[in-house]
């Protein structure tokens, strides 16, 4: 028992992460404070705060063609730095040759570390990036504070090479968060940076 307690003396002692991802520093350093003073939340846990990022690109054409499932997870895993899960057909559909089990897209969840530093891409390098870019659309909140964004060209990703893509996707972005209504994910995504149409 002594030996035991001499080794977990001699462990050295866990030290705090030193890469926090920049955007969540920004959180947690002006945000919380600004939406505290804001909302008068009177305890911090009712601050809300971003949950998961999930990104997914619908590929219709892949009842056709199989192929284009491989492109679309190699260019999806570039961008987010996280392995894609294939999404498969739930039912039958007869008028669009679909039958269940089939690959009709692919989807990835973001989480940590992952999800900060892929909003911090989105909102600072990938939107700004977009031809005639004039804001996002500020009512694109579900009720609930999540908010949904479409892109039409995963081009606009610096990761994604114009050359080695077959054909231009878009992909649909959720942004999901513990806020309790629109207003405050709003002005969560707002003070993050996020360009809302005026």
């Amino acid at each position: 028992m002594m030996e035991r307690a001499c080794v977990l003396l001699l462990r050295p002692a866990k030290r705090w992460r030193t890469n926090v991802p920049r955007l969540q520093d920004i959180y947690r350093a002006t945000v919380v404070a600004a939406l505290t003073e804001k909302f008068d939340y009177s305890n911090v846990s009712q601050v809300p705060e971003i949950t998961k990022v999930s990104v997914n690109v619908g590929l219709g054409e892949a009842v056709q063609n199989a192929k284009v499932i491989e492109g679309a997870q190699k260019t999806l895993e570039a961008i987010v730095g996280q392995k894609s899960v294939i999404a498969r057909a739930k039912t039958s559909i007869a008028g669009f040759k679909l039958r269940e089990g089939m690959p009709i897209g692919v989807f990835v969840t973001l989480r940590r570390d992952r999800m900060w530093e892929f909003l911090d891409r989105l909102i600072s390098v990938a939107l700004p990036r977009v031809k005639d870019f004039r804001g996002v659309n500020p009512r694109a909140f579900d009720g609930n504070g999540n908010y949904n964004l479409g892109i039409k060209e995963q081009i606009v990703f610096p990761e994604v090479s114009v050359d080695r893509i077959d054909k231009v996707k878009g992909m649909n972005i959720s942004i999901a968060t513990s806020a309790v209504a629109d207003e405050e994910g709003r002005e969560l995504l707002r003070l993050l940076g996020m360009p809302f149409r005026q």
